[in-house]
């Protein structure tokens, strides 16, 4: 779960029973709902209602209205848009944005949250809810969800905090005294901490001390809860977890004392062993000596292996670690009869070389790099990286990886309708309806992973055969040989000295001496849209209108001059659609300014793409281009 995930939802919003407006959690893939969350109570209602003054309110059969929120008084309807939107940690937010075109940094701004507070809202005996199981819900000072793993716990997913925490080592039942029960485990206090649900057995009155030795001679109890002279006991799964101040219990997590993220001394089990030592001492010098031999003789096997590895170092030792829980490694005699002996070509580049294949599951589309000097080493690892850890519906989806020896390939999805460049510069072209859909699922895909990757990642080849359309011609931005991932300031300083992208989409700050960041990637989706506008090339030294060869020169002045309708000639839907024509070429003349200070993040352009941020003026976008020849100079149609 995560604010910038595709999938389907954990929370849902209903009007129902009388129309209340009622929050609850679902049960995924069945959408089933769970007992309600929240419930705003309307007697009667009719519809729930969020007007554009920035008013949500339940509107009853009686014609009377209940307020759910009202917009804040400074915030006036005729100078600010209103958005309500129900969050992917089921937090209802209510929202204001400026409509004045000049504040170009703008941003959604949050003055309604509903509920107060989830954490303490979430109650069902059914679900994790707002975090995964064992985890502890916390409220952020903006009234949101922060979810943490307990003492002794971690995350199954590295990735998503808001998934499950498992116990770093499993609870076992252990015979014996109860002095060696205490002896093996501790009791972590959390105060202001509960999970309300699920109690398997309660004890009242108790008193503290009670109620902790009940957990620890209960080998299936992992935590205790106690409040107001009861105790109640719980075993794993924990769900609903939370941390608040309004909580007046406290929380006792059983932990083993020598795993236990506290640090609990150990010395405690080793003095129970102390009277076995000289028998582990003396069982320990006969394995020794025993292995001492075979080391010896399993020497002479790793000498004559370690040229062969030495000789895999430089394809397989490069690959990162721990970042291949998702994908499947294949050989190359599998890719090989997938791809029936590498027959159908469906592409190719610099370093390597795609082709069809079919698995079990469907097609597959395969990339071997042919040789593997240190470029395409590079860039396989690159890429490895990179599409590894992205997950987003605008990123092609990488299922595999093969490194045998020298033959080194990825395994991507296979997308049918290839590259947007086949539809922009083919004799097939896209309407323009899907041009504007294919602009937004590019711009959310660079979006994703300029801010919402775990590393900042610049692809830094933005252009039309690195966007891929599947079957219902959803944009896939591909082919991340190049990307450079940026660590916490690196932007800052300039580390790269090769020049990296297509002549065409790169941007100037490539040669000037300019720390580099995301802002190369906006150039280059500057000069994209301009040329899914047009379903033309950048550069078109076929165009025999004097003026027209640089496409980036002749939007600015078609925008300037007022006549768009020049700029796409003989479409009619895109001149139909003259408001949002004009928009998104004042965007991307935006995008592609010489200076990157100038230039919107991609963050800021999806508003202005939408409508809902006014597009200011753009300037030219290089003052000293040819640009700013006079109207006289540019042959326009009548």
């Amino acid at each position: 779960m995560g604010e910038f995930q595709p999938t389907c939802g954990h929370f849902a919003s209903y009007s129902k029973n009388g129309g209340n407006l009622v929050l609850n959690t679902r049960s995924l893939p069945t959408t089933y709902a769970y007992e309600p969350y929240h419930v705003i109570q309307a007697f009667e209602g009719n519809q729930v209602v969020f007007d554009e003054d920035g008013f949500l309110y339940i509107m009853q059969r009686n014609g009377k209205r209940v307020n759910i929120s009202e917009p804040e008084g400074t915030y006036p309807a005729n100078t600010h848009y209103y958005q309500v939107t129900l969050n992917f940690d089921g937090v209802i937010s209510v929202s204001h944005h400026s409509r004045n075109p000049s504040a170009f940094n703008a941003t959604w701004m949050h003055f309604k949250k509903i509920p107060n507070n989830i954490c303490v809202a979430m109650r069902g005996n059914l679900s994790s809810g707002v975090c995964g199981y064992n985890s502890i819900c916390t409220l952020n000072n903006d009234q949101r969800p922060s979810c943490k793993c307990p003492p002794g716990y971690s995350l199954i997913d590295l990735n998503d905090k808001y998934s499950d925490c498992k116990p770093n080592i499993q609870p076992i039942c252990e015979g014996g005294e109860k002095n060696l029960i205490n002896d093996l485990y501790s009791l972590q206090d959390l105060p202001n901490t509960d999970w309300p649900t699920q109690d398997y057995e309660l004890f009242k009155p108790f008193t503290v001390e009670e109620c902790k030795n009940a957990c620890l001679l209960d080998c299936f109890c992992v935590v205790v809860v106690y409040r107001d002279n009861s105790c109640w006991k719980k075993k794993l799964p924990l769900a609903n977890g939370r941390k608040d101040s309004s909580e007046r219990s406290i929380s006792f997590l059983k932990l083993r004392r020598n795993i236990s993220s506290i640090g609990q001394d150990s010395n405690l089990l080793r003095s129970k062993g102390k009277k076995n030592q000289d028998t582990l001492v003396l069982v320990l010098s006969i394995l020794l000596g025993s292995s001492l031999l075979i080391i010896l003789v399993l020497a002479s096997f790793i000498s004559r292996g370690f040229i062969y590895h030495r000789r895999k170092k430089h394809t397989s030792d490069f690959l990162p670690r721990g970042n291949f829980g998702s994908m499947q490694k294949f050989t190359f005699k599998e890719l090989r009869e997938a791809t029936n002996g590498f027959k159908e070509e469906l592409g190719r580049g610099s370093c390597g070389i795609v082709y069809k294949g079919v698995t079990e599951v469907g097609s597959i589309a395969v990339k071997i790099f042919n040789h593997m000097f240190e470029d395409s080493e590079k860039e396989f690892k690159t890429e490895v990286i990179v599409v590894g850890e992205a997950h987003h519906k605008n990123i092609t989806r990488l299922h595999g990886y093969c490194d045998d020896g020298k033959k080194c390939m990825l395994v991507y999805e296979f997308l049918s309708n290839g590259s947007l460049a086949s539809f922009l510069f083919g004799d097939t072209k896209l309407s323009w309806d899907l041009r504007t859909k294919i602009t937004y699922g590019i711009a959310r895909g660079l979006l994703y992973l300029h801010e919402e990757c775990n590393t900042e990642i610049i692809h830094c080849d933005i252009k039309p055969q690195n966007v891929l359309l599947d079957e219902h011609y959803n944009p896939k931005i591909s082919d991340f040989g190049l990307a450079k991932l940026l660590k916490i300031d690196q932007s800052r300083n300039r580390v790269e000295t090769n020049i990296k992208g297509t002549t065409g989409y790169i941007a100037p700050d490539w040669f000037k001496s300019t720390p580099l960041s995301t802002k190369v990637d906006v150039y280059s989706f500057g000069v994209l849209m301009l040329e899914i506008i047009c379903c033309r090339r950048n550069g078109d030294m076929e165009v025999y209108e004097q003026g027209r060869e640089i496409l980036v020169d002749w939007a600015y002045d078609c925008y300037q001059q007022g006549r768009l309708d020049v700029l796409v000639e003989g479409d009619f839907e895109a001149i139909d659609d003259m408001g949002r024509l004009e928009r998104f070429v004042m965007v991307a003349i935006w995008c592609i300014q010489e200076d990157p200070s100038q230039r919107p993040t991609m963050r800021q352009v999806i508003p202005m793409l939408e409508g809902i941020v006014p597009v200011s003026t753009p300037p030219s976008p290089c003052p000293f281009s040819s640009t700013s020849r006079e109207v006289s100079s540019i042959q326009f149609v009548q």
